[in-house]
């Protein structure tokens, strides 16, 4: 699932939550400055409430003035005489903003105009220090490729070079180039652009079902069907860029973005807009809050119990992998034995499941109360965490052990394709009563290219209704 990131002002709340503290700071510093004071309540203070309804109108006229004129585009990427420039007009612009409100509603013979004079090249310089400050931080962050995405080139022998020149020498975006294949010619282990070679026309798709790849970029110049290229990877989970667009057919999901001097038809198994991604991510947090409140309870009640029925620690971890090949650490409340991996090979002749996922009933593994547990699925309840800190959603595809990872064949990697989830489609579809794996990632990969907000809150109530039932559950 590939998440559009750009052209949307709100992608900007952290810069426009320091403007705006800055403008305020700026006023409270302004009104300390001509009155000895800002404690507004104080009976002295003249025209108090009027000065109160300033700092609102000013959050009012800041945030306003974000969304219409959307001045942070390339705001990462200005230097500073950029910046001062820029600070002084959004400066200005909310000066103007609030002139306005004051002649509007008459408050203008009430309010000192030495509040104002100072206020203004406050705010410019207060406002210019913290965006400073902050850009230095993203700066950094980006340097050290926090949370980008993972992206492949493909392109021939004559336009590799240019394509990735353009694209891997600027530190300062969404995604850092792991590798590139040339199509035409077989120069695995050299560098280009210091990006190393990782793949030709056999043995990428290798490469991508043993890696970590989010994007791929197609370079249109190259020999290699693009089109049906693009098709097979966007099948896969991957999300694709084509450059130098000539179809007006095929690829269902797609949108228009840029990369470096190149336009591309961008192209995956679902586009979230950037509003869906949010609302998506607030539910998350949200849920995994309310979430851990009930992990805390059920703690309480339940550590006890596993001490006594099977000694050993309460928590379960694992290392699952999660979107794209990621892995990262998996918790549960432990319902079985701890020497339940090592009996899990001795039982693998019982799988009832057909395909790279173990289940049976009445499993030997799991103590007494560990069945209850399970039936109910209160051994997922650690998971929340795994939701609050990112790793998961609340919905989405099931994280499969690094072992059933490894044996994946390249369509299964599809079902990766999004944010593993504590519970999805496939639960509320028959949770273990479906016995092939095929199914499990026919499924999932519905759930990805079906994907809105509304069909998660579906699934959401669909599995409290599947928990209290305890319907499926092995």
């Amino acid at each position: 699932m590939y998440k559009r990131k750009k052209k949307f002002w709100a992608k900007h709340w952290d810069f426009i939550t320091l403007d705006t503290l800055a403008a305020l700071l700026a006023l409270a510093i302004a009104i300390y400055i001509r009155y000895d004071s800002v404690i507004i309540g104080d009976a002295y203070f003249p025209h108090k409430y009027i000065y109160a309804n300033l700092f609102t109108m000013i959050i009012f006229i800041s945030i306003l003035n974000a969304s219409l004129r959307d001045p942070y585009t390339g705001i990462v990427h200005r230097n500073k005489y950029q910046e001062l420039g820029a600070v002084a007009l959004h400066s200005f612009v909310n000066l103007c903003g609030l002139l306005i409100f004051l002649y509007a509603f008459r408050y203008s013979s009430y309010i000192s105009r030495a509040v104002i004079f100072t206020w203004a090249p406050l705010m410019v310089l207060i406002m210019f220090a913290f965006r400073i400050m902050f850009k230095r931080i993203i700066r950094y962050r980006k340097l050290e490729d926090v949370n980008k995405s993972s992206m492949l080139v493909i392109a021939d022998s004559s336009t590799v070079k240019h394509c990735l020149g353009q694209l891997a020498n600027n530190p300062y975006v969404e995604y850092k180039v792991v590798g590139c294949a040339v199509i035409d010619k077989n120069w695995v282990g050299k560098k280009i652009q210091g990006v190393p070679v990782v793949g030709d026309c056999d043995s990428v798709f290798e490469y991508i079902r043993t890696h970590v790849v989010d994007e791929v970029f197609i370079d249109g110049k190259n020999r290699y069907s693009e089109e049906l290229l693009a098709e097979r990877l966007a099948d896969l989970g991957c999300t694709v860029h084509i450059s130098l667009i000539h179809t007006d057919h095929l690829l269902k999901n797609r949108a228009i973005e840029y990369y470096g001097d190149y336009i591309t038809m961008t192209t995956s198994m679902h586009i979230a807009t950037n509003r869906e991604s949010f609302a998506k991510r607030l539910v998350d947090i949200l849920g995994s809050l309310v979430g851990l409140v009930f992990c805390a309870i059920a703690f309480i009640f339940l550590a006890p119990i596993i001490k006594i029925q099977a000694p050993g620690p309460v928590f379960f971890s694992q290392t699952r992998v999660g979107k794209n090949g990621r892995k990262f650490k998996f918790y549960k409340f432990r319902s079985m034995y701890v020497d339940a991996e090592e009996r899990k090979k001795e039982l693998m002749a019982q799988n009832e499941m057909n395909g790279l996922m173990f289940k049976m009933e009445n499993d030997p593994r799991i103590f007494p109360a560990g069945h209850f547990i399970r039936k109910y699925s209160i051994d997922e309840l650690p998971q929340f965490w795994n939701v609050l800190i990112g790793d998961m959603s609340l919905v989405g595809t099931r994280p499969p052990t690094e072992n059933e990872y490894e044996q994946y064949d390249l369509h299964h990697k599809a079902r990766l394709a999004g944010r593993p989830g504590l519970t999805g489609l496939w639960q509320v579809s028959g949770r273990s009563n479906i016995t092939d794996f095929e199914d499990v990632v026919a499924l999932d990969t519905q759930y990805i290219r079906n994907w809105s907000l509304g069909l998660d809150i579906n699934i959401l109530f669909r599995t409290v209704a599947v928990v209290f039932k305890g319907a499926g559950s092995k």
